[in-house]
């Protein structure tokens, strides 16, 4: 990790559970951090802890509403001017609304589109852009997908999500062979973890909180501190390896 220190990070979702645990590591190692979420309170605190823990690196919070092209192009020219660019993108946000394919509303599945393939898309574009711009020739650019983007599973609840995070195994692919059409170094990688004890499946079972407690309490879980012990694993590996896709679940996970 050495070679990263000083080096900037745009962990998108850093307010929370998956994105925070990332931000922290990555400011641990001497990284520079922007950390972005729609309300910027928890990554301040976040940001305070870390200053005061005597970490090598820095964590600055951006406000950032990622369902909004203009806000996301806007915090890039930002980043540009305050940092000169991105050298890490770290696509962690990402949402499940409970909408069936057979009665969903449309609303819950665009905010899915929106956030899930529309934001991941946006930003690893404008990653690239500004790697290019500087030369940058060994940036990074990882996708937090799920094991929903490997299997689909008899929970009609989160079928329309899982297209969503199929749509992130296809990007990350993709982008994968895009930036070897490009003969560039940059390389591309997702993380699916199965199940994460965080704040997910309460945003999921928003109106049924015990469900949503008790999808954390049948197994042990994966914790948010072990998907930024992969992150830190992929960034950490030689430069001439290519880790494409880290598919991680409890041990005591079925599907």
């Amino acid at each position: 990790m050495e070679r990263w220190t000083g080096r900037v990070a745009l962990v998108t979702g850093a307010s929370v559970g998956i994105g925070a645990a990332v931000a922290r590591a990555l400011v641990q190692h001497g990284m520079k951090v922007v950390g972005c979420a729609r309300s910027v309170d928890k990554i301040e605190k976040l940001a305070a802890e870390c200053q005061s823990a005597g970490y090598l690196g820095t964590l600055i919070p951006y406000k950032c509403d990622l369902s909004n092209e203009e806000e996301i192009l806007s915090m890039f020219s930002a980043i540009k001017t305050l940092h000169q660019g991105v050298d890490v993108c770290i696509n962690n946000a990402g949402l499940a609304r409970p909408e069936p394919l057979l009665s969903g509303k449309t609303e819950g599945w665009r905010t899915m589109i929106d956030v899930n393939v529309m934001a991941v898309s946006i930003c690893t574009r404008e990653a690239y852009q500004s790697m290019k711009e500087r030369n940058i020739d060994d940036g990074h650019i990882i996708n937090i997908n799920s094991m929903n983007g490997h299997s689909v599973v008899p929970q009609s609840v989160v079928h329309f999500y899982s297209a969503t995070k199929y749509a992130v195994t296809a990007l990350t692919e993709g982008l994968r062979q895009e930036l070897r059409e490009a003969k560039t170094h940059i390389r591309a990688t997702c993380i699916s973890p199965g199940l994460v004890e965080t704040g997910f499946a309460f945003k999921l079972h928003d109106n049924d909180p015990e469900r949503a407690a008790a999808t954390y309490e049948s197994i042990r879980c994966l914790k948010a501190e072990d998907m930024a012990n992969a992150v830190i694993y992929v960034l950490s590996a030689p430069p001439h390896v290519q880790i494409g896709d880290i598919q991680m679940r409890p041990t005591e996970q079925i599907s």
